[in-house]
């Protein structure tokens, strides 16, 4: 290219040379023949090698205050990618730079990793009983992968978190995975939070049961006597929990790798990431805000030990015994060891089947004939429970 301007600039200083036809002839502008002219004139035949086009000044070039602010939000949080760390920015100073500005600071110390594009595929995804309008409307529930602590203690928080705000409102280590452990984890949440309207699970003890009417375990079975509806994922299918799994991720690389010596010391950094997760951490589906910003408490509270479920008219109250019978005009039928000291209400539908309801749940029938239970072959809802 050096060579054809030469001989174009040979070409144009010689004299009777029109310098129109010139240009044509080599296929440029006037204005780029002239540019051309000039600069060999100025510089001589140097000066027509290419010059940079980065300009020679930039007044919005981010100050060297605001570059070390944003690489150390980003290494005191490096879990954290540059739109977190432009919002946290932006609260601390009044302004921020961009996004872009962000992340090419960040990519230039080092500090982030250039994302893999993934293909993306059709999935069949669960049609969403998990909208939420609200605070409490939904609540998530599950076990983060467990691992070994420094002394041997296995370790495998529960994490509770509100579906709206994104609020995390436990990452607590029980004593153990039994129900009278985790139902003492609902209870302590119940009293500070209240009750929310779901509470969705996957399908693993104690959240469910396979060999129970409808899956319900103990703990699901007194969810549903406060009134709270259950729902479950799909078998194998993770993704129906997606946004709790995805949070899994940050709790894995933030604090699981990080192993403690022993299970208070792993609990204070559960208590440390969860405050920081709920009252630091911008979330994009938020428009920048914390769950903390978000979240409001539930109004709807725990009721009062003791207190006893009202089936209304048309139901005949009894008690589950320890081991899972109901009696019934003096017969004892077996109906589930996880009603267990629970009160269920008997309906007669007609002659020979009798309905069984748990709160708002027809959790089966009992065929008067055979004195036997069947379990509901699918879930009504509380529409019709009510309606009943």
């Amino acid at each position: 290219m050096n060579e054809v301007r030469k001989e174009f600039v040979m070409k144009a200083l010689e004299a009777g040379q029109s310098f129109a036809a010139l240009c044509r002839e080599y296929g440029v502008s006037r204005k780029t023949g002239y540019k051309w002219k000039l600069r060999a004139m100025d510089d001589g035949l140097k000066g027509l090698r290419e010059h940079s086009r980065r300009p020679r000044s930039s007044p919005k070039q981010l100050d060297e205050e605001t570059v070390c602010a944003l690489i150390r939000l980003k290494m005191a949080h490096p879990g954290w990618g540059p739109k977190k760390v432009c919002e946290v920015h932006r609260r601390q100073h009044g302004k921020t730079p961009s996004v872009s500005s962000c992340h090419r600071v960040l990519r230039r110390a080092g500090l982030v990793e250039a994302r893999r594009r993934r293909a993306s595929r059709p999935q069949a995804r669960l049609s969403t009983s998990l909208a939420t309008r609200a605070s409490n409307d939904v609540w998530t529930v599950d076990f983060k992968g467990w691992w070994r602590l420094g002394n041997g203690q296995r370790c495998e928080p529960l994490t509770v978190r509100d579906a709206h705000s994104r609020f995390l409102l436990a990452v607590r280590l029980p004593k153990s995975a039994r129900y009278a452990d985790i139902r003492a984890e609902f209870e302590r949440l119940f009293t500070q939070y209240g009750l929310p309207k779901v509470i969705h699970s996957d399908n693993g003890s104690p959240f469910a049961s396979v060999q129970a009417p409808l899956g319900v375990s103990r703990l699901s079975a007194w969810w549903i006597c406060l009134g709270i509806q259950v729902d479950r994922s799909r078998p194998a299918h993770p993704q129906d929990n997606g946004a709790h799994e995805r949070m899994h991720r940050d709790l894995e690389a933030e604090v699981a790798r990080q192993v403690q010596p022993d299970a208070k010391t792993q609990q204070a950094a559960f208590d440390v990431w969860r405050e920081e997760y709920n009252w630091q951490r911008p979330h994009e589906a938020l428009k920048g805000r914390t769950p903390g910003d978000v979240y409001q408490k539930s109004n709807r509270t725990m009721p009062a030990a003791g207190a006893e479920l009202d089936y209304g008219k048309g139901f005949f109250v009894r008690k589950i015994n320890r081991v899972g019978l109901v009696a019934w005009r003096g017969e004892r039928i077996f109906v589930s060891s996880a009603l267990a000291g629970l009160r269920v209400g008997l309906k007669i539908a007609d002659h020979t089947t009798l309905e069984v309801w748990l709160n708002y749940l027809q959790v089966g029938t009992i065929d008067l004939q055979t004195s036997s239970f069947r379990g509901a072959p699918s879930r009504p809802t509380e529409a019709a429970r009510l309606s009943a």
